[in-house]
Parts: structure tokens; sequence; C-alpha cells
């Protein structure tokens, strides 16, 4: 069966955003984090590593769901709680969004992958509320 057309979109968004932010911690990130005190390196490796959550968190649902559309398994499957968006607390907080202090790259890096994040959310909850 053909996956909707918001999956496909959402899949290739979370994929190029992977590859994006791996590129920038393993090339950019590091040069930036060396040119900073310890305090300000840890809060670039927290944020850093907030971004890594959001993706890790998007791509194991969306493989989830790739399981659903693909008959492996089902929507109710997908769908309990094991399965779900997970790391609410650290995924949704916001506060690196409007830190000045941190890269512009790694700011990017979180907006977006914050908005992905709550898209996702979004969609999680609407299926509950459809399996419901």
């Amino acid at each position: 069966m053909p996956q909707p057309l918001y999956f496909r979109r959402t899949y290739d968004e979370t994929l190029t955003l992977m590859v994006e932010a791996r590129n920038y911690l393993a090339f950019v990130e590091r040069r930036e984090s060396e040119r900073r005190g310890g305090l300000e390196r840890l809060r670039l490796s927290c944020e850093a590593m907030r971004v890594t959550s959001r993706l890790t968190q998007v791509m194991a649902w969306l493989l989830m769901q790739r399981a659903v559309h693909e008959g492996e398994i089902g929507s109710d499957e997908a769908l309990a709680e094991p399965n779900r968006l997970s790391g609410i607390e650290v995924c949704l907080d916001t506060s690196g969004l409007a830190d000045e202090a941190l890269p512009g790259g790694l700011r990017s890096l979180l907006e977006r992958s914050f908005s992905l994040y709550q898209r996702v959310s979004r969609l999680e909850r609407d299926m509950l509320e459809r399996l419901n």
C-alpha cells in the first residue's frame, strides 16, 4: 500500500534534518566548541543533544508508522504507550531557541527540529483520538 504524502514528506524532512545535524555536529560544532569556555561548551552540547533527541524520537515514530502502512503491525500496536513519542520534557523545551549565544546553525537546527517534533506530536494526538 502506498504511503500517504504527508508521511513521505515528513520522513524525507526528518532524514534530511538528521543528515544536516550529523554534519553540523561532526564538523561545525566541534570548531565552535573549541572557541568557548567550559559552561558555554556544556550548553552547546546540551542543545545539540536536544536536536538529536527530537530527530531520533520523530524517526522512530515514523518507522513505526511505516510498519503500519506496510501491514507489519496494527495501528493500535503502533500507538501503544511504549511506541509513542517520548522525551517530551526534553524535546518540547524551548530554552535554546532564544539563546543568542548559541551559533546560528545550531539555533536553526533547534527551531526546525522543534517544529518537526510538534507536528508529529499533533499527528500522533490526532491518531490517538481517532483510535479511541
